[in-house]
């Protein structure tokens, strides 16, 4: 079970300050020639990395990383929606037994600080889906989704790196709360799928807390896509 790739923040940050970031110097150079190209981005949403894999057989589940823990109200609920013979024939029935691993967030109360506010109850939503080391596509995420009758993460936005920037800087409401709750920011990829020249996938993330206080408020009002 593939752990999931470390997405990394869209600038670079200052040597003498970590903490604060350069606005508009890209840390991927792959990225800055993507930046008016059409990117997807969805809500980040703010839980713990939780790992489905189905070997072809059976289904077992991951934190993040093979020794992360999963708190225990999260995975009786993992087993609710993944577990049982009529689960496991929904994964024969689409993947046979090709190894599949679907990668979501688990959020909610006891989930990270402030997780109540997204639900009383512990969450799964789907972000991403791996299949022999291939990425799927987002309508065939969906598609996977709406075959386990569960959640993916919503897209808010589709357009220019640029505007994604502009929209996460400006902040938002989530769109997966139940309650009022302040978006954490969101994901961004490219609609063309591409992977860097050191063979990596093209992927940003837009925190608005970083965008908004991590970069010196000269830089921000200088750059044409902030209004």
């Amino acid at each position: 079970m593939k752990e999931y790739h470390k997405i990394d923040g869209i600038f670079v940050r200052e040597e003498a300050r970590p903490h604060k970031m350069i606005w508009g110097v890209y840390r991927n150079p792959t990225v800055a020639h993507l930046e008016n190209v059409e990117w997807i981005f969805t809500e980040k949403v703010d839980g713990t990395n939780i790992r489905v894999h189905w070997d072809g057989h059976n289904v077992t589940f991951g934190g993040r990383t093979d020794s992360a823990q999963i708190p225990s109200h999260l995975a009786n609920y993992l087993i609710a929606i993944f577990g049982g013979e009529a689960n496991a024939q929904v994964f024969e029935q689409k993947f046979g037994d090709t190894p599949v691993t679907l990668y979501g967030e688990g959020y909610g109360a006891g989930i990270q600080r402030g997780g109540h506010l997204y639900s009383e109850r512990s969450e799964f939503i789907l972000f991403d889906v791996m299949i022999n080391g291939l990425w799927l596509e987002r309508k065939n995420v969906e598609d996977i989704a709406k075959s386990f009758d569960i959640e993916v993460v919503p897209i808010v936005l589709q357009g220019t790196l640029l505007s994604g920037i502009a929209y996460a800087h400006g902040g938002f409401k989530s769109h997966v709360a139940a309650g009022d709750k302040d978006a954490e920011g969101l994901i961004g990829v490219p609609t063309c799928n591409v992977l860097d020249r050191m063979g990596r996938r093209v992927i940003v993330k837009l925190k608005t807390h970083d965008l908004r206080y991590q970069c010196t408020p000269r830089t921000v009002h200088n750059d044409p896509s902030i209004t």
